[in-house]
């Protein structure tokens, strides 16, 4: 498993500086950006991808995105924001084409294969899916929103770059995911509590 940027060390600025001497031609300094914010981009684009297979591709396309334009970075935000960006970009555009293809299942019960095939007995494993599953059941821009600042542990400015709509719209949409969430968990528990 590849290092997250708070085990990397790396601060948000100093990411950034990477991002800038790779656009200025540094080989080795995107190699840094990479190991900083790879775990960052994997967890964003898994939330965002309606099929968690193909999650791994996503972020490898995002990344050959990023290492093919960082010419291009000037460093107007974080270097976190502009990759999280284009990972956004890629997720849709992955979205856009399996859309225009037809879905196809050698099984007649593809679900319990994919359960089947899920790792058990981890600790929080299931707490985890439990609260993947409320997540994912999110509207998908309130989900968005969520992700990026709640999961993400990113800035309501930099959720605002990457999504590309006003602070204060990603501010209700985090608190309307939260209030969504609590009231999911509320039903979830209202059997226990009669029981």
């Amino acid at each position: 498993m590849l290092p997250t940027q708070r085990q990397t060390g790396a601060t948000e600025d100093e990411v950034t500086v990477w991002a800038l001497d790779a656009a200025g031609g540094d080989t080795d300094a995107f190699g840094h950006v990479f190991r900083a914010l790879h775990h960052d981009v994997r967890r964003y684009v898994t939330a965002l991808a309606d099929d968690f297979q193909v999650a791994d591709d996503l972020v490898q396309e995002t990344f050959l995105r990023a290492v093919s334009t960082v010419h291009l970075f000037e460093g107007r935000g974080s270097a976190r924001a502009w990759l999280l960006t284009i990972a956004r970009r890629t997720v849709v555009d992955n979205l856009r084409r399996a859309a225009s293809r037809p879905r196809l299942s050698d099984t007649p019960d593809w679900q319990l294969v994919a359960e089947c095939g899920q790792p058990r007995d981890l600790p929080g494993f299931d707490d985890g899916v439990a609260l993947m599953a409320l997540v994912d059941a999110l509207p998908d821009d309130r989900r968005e929103a969520f992700v990026l600042t709640q999961l993400l542990d990113m800035s309501y400015d930099d959720a605002a770059r990457t999504t590309a709509c006003p602070v204060g719209t990603i501010r209700s949409r985090v608190s309307r995911a939260r209030t969504t969430l609590c009231a999911m968990l509320d039903d979830r528990a209202e059997p226990a509590r009669g029981g």
